[in-house]
């Protein structure tokens, strides 16, 4: 199965990213899940949680899309801004059921601290990307894409959770 992870600059903070050899100005999010359904067969989208954000890509996406959310018990604290981004929205089509053990159930939520230094904002930590990967139905001979590569902390923690022993190993 091919699987696309997508964590692109959120909307309106394309700006924040010029100075990279990627840079192509502002994400169009409807081509870009529009890419995602037609070319993966489940995929995982970081967004802001801002009503710009979920007011543009929550009419883009169909059925069968779960919102989950990442919870950070340590987050950046904006200069006037009362109220912190502490959490943002993870949104995930499985490529296929998660299948897991009796008595095991997986959360829709993961509280993981943001990463510090780790050379560009937003590099996602290596648990939240193996808890997205757990309930994308992610399995090892899966191929992944990761469309926003930035620090490629997404491939490494690609590579390192399909080294890993699943809790959860297929049936």
């Amino acid at each position: 199965m091919r699987i696309g992870y997508a964590d692109p600059p959120y909307i309106g903070c394309a700006y924040l990213y010029r100075d990279q050899p990627t840079y192509a100005g502002e994400v169009d999010h409807a081509d870009l899940i529009a890419r995602l359904n037609t070319e993966y067969d489940g995929w995982i989208l970081h967004a802001a949680a801002t009503t710009q954000s979920i007011r543009t890509i929550g009419p883009l996406i169909g059925d069968n899309v779960r919102w989950c959310s990442w919870v950070k018990p340590f987050a950046a604290f904006k200069r006037n801004m009362p109220i912190a981004y502490a959490w943002e929205p993870v949104l995930i089509k499985a490529a296929r059921k998660p299948v897991v053990k009796p008595g095991m159930v997986y959360r829709d939520w993961i509280s993981e601290p943001i990463t510090m230094k780790r050379g560009l904002t937003g590099a996602k930590p290596e648990r939240v990307c193996h808890w997205a990967f757990e309930l994308a139905g992610a399995e090892r001979d899966d191929e992944l894409h990761d469309l926003f590569p930035g620090t490629g902390a997404v491939t490494r923690a690609w590579d390192s959770w399909r080294k890993q022993i699943s809790l959860f190993e297929r049936a």
